[in-house]
């Protein structure tokens, strides 16, 4: 039983399947360990066959199917389905006649598992609610809520999901795609994706196989297909072709093992191309003399500098796009008057607005955005949101409004009045947005700590001195000063976009992490790096950390040198500067260039002496300044510390070069200083590396210096020039 558990959910080898004399599947090999896998292509490539074909709805004429080692190939659909495979299938395929209730009674029994009809319904409230009506009587997004249940229901270990958004309006769509994601999260079932939405397809799954005339053609790494559009036209026929060719770059159809080590390669690589042009069903193979002739050399383990720019330049934008729009949100049943004298001013400066609510009350407002439209972003629907709790309700209203936001492309800035619920209402969404995108709260909380409503992001909190309740003589003028400050971020920043600053001068940014014991070697990576880069420093304080990653999410930052990952420490320990859960998660998302170290991992940071917890009394310490202790790690702290990074980096697919620095790793761990420690040190550094799986691509470097040393610095420069190319000097570009 073991030995089955361990093998793939799904195996496919040399798949052949024939419709008479047209060979619709042609030698398909996939395979699925675990989590969610995505096949993507255009109509008529085979991926509904090869469904069919899984699921013994259409036979084999060559080739195998295991799930979970078991050949499955000649077995009909019944088997099969009893053996813990699921189907989605294309079009739904609901009875008419039957209930949502009866479709769903159906289904469940035929396995015993974590799926039954209750958790159905909890995951899917609106199925609940329309759990007598019939299959004909509900909307399209219902029904593929009750073809995902009635498969669930069965209780899979592998579930094919075949065009599962299609047709769907972008609220279902999201729903859906959040409930893969939560399949895949959970583990407990693995599940092939079949999609045309290329959206959907590259958030669910980290890697996406492209089937092409009954093939897979490859499998490539989701988040470069998902940015890069010109690789859709050219693999799938997204958008209007603008060349014929194959991408060169793209993976081969053997899609590398996690932590597999990988020889590194130096120097340039010669690339070839199967498909010099694009294929037909009735293409022939191409003749090895065309694709010798037609392959190039190209440097590996780069990272262009002008790709670089041009990412800061333009960074990811959502899903939707327009003209520009200053977004005014708030809670229109309590605040209207004042959100919409705000959105006359800003209106009345030229500018485009909308009136979003986010109210809980399910009041109707007059609005351009409605609080129902916002809630359906929800991931468990409307009905999450508009409920007797409160709190519950702001909570999820918040969050259905940061989904909302990340969906528009096309947001110049944004603004919103109100007490503290509707600043906690707003805040998480302006927080997804870019740094950049101005963002501006008027609220009675804004004298007090603002620093959990603006987090690591640049919102602008402005005081409101009255409560924004009604409109006076003091309101109208604080709230018409606010106005007027985003109308004027808006239109710089406009401005700026549209070329009237084409003489600035524009080097890629990179971010460096800082603490006062690591100072001189910031000073110096910068001092030797600050011709080719603009050096963003961070302060190590917690939300200086977060504050660089929220950079790296924008796009903004083409590399990152975090020397000093002190954060880790008080996160761990209980300081009083932590980094979050999510510290290195921005690295990991987008891939970026990486060079970190161990810098300040010798301390925890605590207040005065007076407030140092009592368990950690009989440490040692260094009082830093009257407000800041200073407490020094243990071996066994650094144990853990050195786990906790390593299982992060071993996350971190774009590059990655981590520095050990054994003659201390800050000013105080030194000799003769303070905290001193060697075999604290040593207790990290076997930790990272009995953690870490070393690849060509990802490596831990041992200097045989301090953190300051001159040397090491050195050691950080000349690595961090490889991942990104030099860029030959101080150059101008057009923003």
């Amino acid at each position: 039983m073991n030995d089955r558990r361990a093998a793939p959910a799904l195996e496919v080898k040399g798949l052949d399947v024939y419709y008479g004399h047209s060979h619709a599947l042609q030698g398909v090999d996939l395979t699925l360990d675990s989590g969610v896998f995505s096949v993507v292509g255009r109509n008529g490539m085979g991926k509904t066959t090869l469904c069919k074909a899984i699921m013994g709805l259409v036979r084999a004429s060559g080739g195998s199917i295991r799930i979970r080692g078991e050949e499955v190939t000649r077995l009909n659909p019944a088997r099969i389905a009893r053996l813990g495979v699921g189907y989605v299938p294309q079009g739904r395929r609901l009875w008419r006649s039957l209930t949502v209730d009866e479709h769903l009674a159906l289904a469940g029994g035929l396995r015993r598992g974590a799926w039954t009809i209750e958790r159905i319904y909890d995951t899917f409230p609106r199925l609940a609610e329309r759990k007598n009506n019939g299959g004909n009587q509900l909307s399209g997004g219902e029904q593929q809520m009750l073809a995902i249940s009635r498969a669930l229901l069965t209780n899979p270990q592998l579930l094919i999901m075949d065009e599962p958004t299609e047709g769907l309006a972008p609220v279902i769509v999201a729903q859906v795609e959040e409930m893969l994601l939560r399949l895949g999260d959970e583990g407990d079932i693995s599940v092939l994706v079949i999609e045309q939405n290329i959206g959907v397809a590259t958030a669910v799954s980290r890697n996406v196989a492209i089937m092409v005339n009954g093939r897979i053609n490859r499998i490539i790494d989701s988040a470069r297909l998902a940015t890069d559009r010109e690789l859709q036209q050219r693999l799938l026929g997204v958008g209007t072709h603008g060349a014929d060719e194959t991408d060169a770059e793209a993976a081969p159809a053997k899609a590398e093992a996690p932590g597999t080590p990988q020889p590194e390669r130096k120097g340039p690589v010669r690339i070839y191309v199967s498909n010099p042009v694009l294929p037909t069903r009735w293409s022939q193979p191409v003749p090895i003399a065309r694709i010798e002739a037609a392959a190039r050399t190209q440097s590996a383990g780069v990272t262009r500098l002008e790709e670089a720019t041009r990412t800061r330049r333009e960074p990811v934008t959502s899903k939707t796009s327009g003209p520009p729009v200053v977004l005014v949100v708030g809670t229109l049943d309590t605040k209207g008057a004042e959100l919409r004298f705000i959105r006359d001013i800003i209106a009345g400066s030229g500018l485009r607005t909308r009136l979003v609510d986010v109210s809980t009350s399910g009041k109707a407002a007059s609005c351009d955005v409605t609080a129902q439209e916002i809630a359906l972003n929800h991931g468990r629907g409307g009905s999450s949101v508009f409920g007797a709790d409160r709190g519950a309700s702001v909570t999820a209203m918040a969050e259905a409004f940061e989904r909302w936001l990340r969906r528009q492309g096309n947001v110049a800035g944004i603004i919103s009045a109100g007490g503290s619920g509707g600043a906690s209402l707003v805040a998480p969404g302006m927080r997804a947005l870019p740094v950049g995108v101005p963002k501006l709260i008027i609220s009675s909380v804004a004298s007090g700590d603002v620093g959990p409503y603006v987090g690591p992001a640049d919102i602008t909190m402005m005081y409101s001195v009255t409560d924004v309740q009604g409109l006076n003589s003091i309101s109208r003028t604080v709230l018409g000063n606010g106005a007027h400050a985003l109308v004027g971020m808006v239109k710089a920043r406009l401005d700026e976009h549209a070329g009237k600053q084409r003489d600035t001068v524009n080097l890629p940014a990179i971010g460096i992490t800082m603490f006062g014991v690591t100072t001189p070697a910031v000073q110096k990576i910068a001092a030797d790096l600050r011709e080719d880069f603009e050096c963003l420093v961070f302060h190590a304080t917690g939300v200086g950390g977060r504050s660089m990653e929220k950079l790296v999410e924008s796009g903004q930052l083409a590399g990152v040198i975090d020397l000093t990952t002190t954060e880790v420490c008080d996160l761990l320990m209980g300081g009083v500067f932590p980094a979050t859960e999510d510290r290195f998660g921005a690295i990991i998302r987008s891939r970026v260039p990486y060079v970190g170290s161990v810098g300040a991992l010798d301390m925890v940071n605590f207040g005065a002496p007076d407030t140092i917890p009592e368990r950690y009394r009989q440490r040692k310490f260094h009082v830093h300044n009257p407000q800041v202790t200073l407490m020094r790690t243990t071996p066994e702290e650094n144990e853990g510390i050195g786990r906790w990074i390593g299982e992060r980096l071993n996350q971190m697919d774009g590059p990655v070069r981590f520095f050990l620095a054994e003659g201390g790793v800050s000013a105080l761990d030194a000799p003769g200083q303070p905290f001193w420690d060697p075999d604290a040190d040593a207790a990290l550094f076997r930790a990272l590396e009995r953690t870490v799986r070393q690849t060509g691509n990802r490596q831990l470097i041992r200097v045989k210096r301090n953190i300051n040393d001159p040397e090491f610095t050195a050691a950080i420069v000349s690595a961090f020039r490889p991942l990104l190319g030099r860029a030959g000097g101080r150059r101008r570009l057009a923003r």
